[in-house]
């Protein structure tokens, strides 16, 4: 059935299910509401990867919805981050929280790999953007000002280059390049926007690390799907290192239904020893479309998102499905999943459009 959409059909009843996921703060659950894996709560990072659905469709009141009620979530937060400025966090629990109530704003209180410096990055990364493009959207007031001008400083108190941290999929610390390279492209992007200051120290420490550590995403880890994240959205990688990254993804981690996130991957992984048969997740072929269709190759572009095309369920896109296996997991429909569909198909429409223009 959902082969026989057009793509304007497609993007409609994939941006159906997103809007779902909202609550009436602004803020979007990870995955639907009822779920009882705890994916009703709301992610800084999901919250970034499920607006840019919107972003790219132009509707910037929604995504601005979102990022005032993220900016209000820092604002009733700021005690911590003053703390953190004033001293650099030696417990988890004196980070920046990665995961807080949709309506409340307060945090939880368990251990869920809390240190997540990346999940800072993409919110600065977003805001700087909204600004770019349309400027007084979010940072209206010295209130939100001061509060973006003291995650800079946060950043910085940390040494974020080198700064070790459970990165995008929340587990052992260390030192990411998806972590890195997310904090770098926030500083860069906020940089003298809307007044805010980034001395360029901070830049430049972030990029001699980063240019240092890559293509690899950390010591223990040669490849992973996060590392997609520097190419696209980010853009902080020179074409040697993006062309490495993508190489090492395809080769390394792609997948029938998905992108494995690394191999020895244990989450959803049904092989009692981890090793092997680790999960596929759907929204690597949206992301990889989304790349190859920004560096001009259609014909990859298309092939991974017929691919994507292919793992889409009446619920809508999963997180990811089992290894070698048609069953998914319950995070059904997944907000990222979702989201970077809907780019994915959105790019190959707009590719089209201006292929006959």
């Amino acid at each position: 059935m959902q082969r026989t959409l057009t793509r304007d059909a497609l993007v409609a009843q994939h941006l159906a299910i997103l809007e779902k996921l909202q609550y009436a703060s602004g803020l979007f659950a990870a995955s639907k509401k009822n779920v009882e894996t705890g994916y009703d709560k709301a992610w800084l990072r999901d919250n970034f990867y499920e607006c840019l659905a919107f972003e790219v469709l132009g509707d910037y009141a929604t995504v601005a919805k979102t990022y005032r009620a993220i900016l209000d979530i820092f604002k009733k937060h700021e005690y911590k981050i003053d703390h953190a400025i004033a001293k650099k966090p030696e417990h988890t629990y004196e980070y920046i929280h990665p995961r807080y109530h949709p309506e409340t704003f307060d945090e939880y209180w368990e251990e869920w790999g809390n240190k997540q410096n990346d999940s800072i990055g993409c919110v600065l990364f977003e805001i700087g953007e909204l600004e770019k493009r349309q400027p007084g959207v979010l940072l209206s007031g010295d209130d939100d000002r001061r509060v973006v001008q003291k995650l800079v400083w946060y950043l910085s108190t940390l040494e974020y280059w080198h700064d070790a941290d459970s990165g995008m999929w929340e587990e052992n610390e260390e030192l990411h390049a998806s972590s890195v390279g997310a904090c770098l492209a926030g500083l860069s992007s906020v940089k003298g926007v809307a007044g805010i200051e980034v001395p360029d120290e901070l830049i430049e420490k972030g990029e001699a690390f980063l240019h240092k550590l890559l293509p690899r995403e950390s010591k223990q880890k040669f490849v992973d799907l996060a590392l997609l994240s520097l190419v696209w959205p980010y853009g902080v990688v020179n074409e040697e290192e993006r062309t490495r990254i993508l190489e090492n993804v395809e080769y390394h981690l792609l997948r029938e239904r998905g992108v494995i996130r690394y191999k020895g991957d244990r989450y959803y992984n049904r092989n009692e020893d981890g090793v092997s048969e680790e999960a596929e997740w759907t929204f690597g072929l949206s992301w990889l479309a989304i790349i190859y269709e920004k560096l001009g190759n259609a014909e990859k572009a298309k092939e991974f998102l017929e691919q994507a095309k292919a793992t889409v369920t009446k619920e809508g896109e999963p997180e990811l499905y089992y290894s070698n296996s048609p069953e998914h997991n319950d995070n059904t429909p997944l907000g990222w999943s979702e989201s970077l569909f809907i780019v994915a198909l959105h790019d190959m429409n707009d590719r089209a459009l201006r292929t006959v223009v």
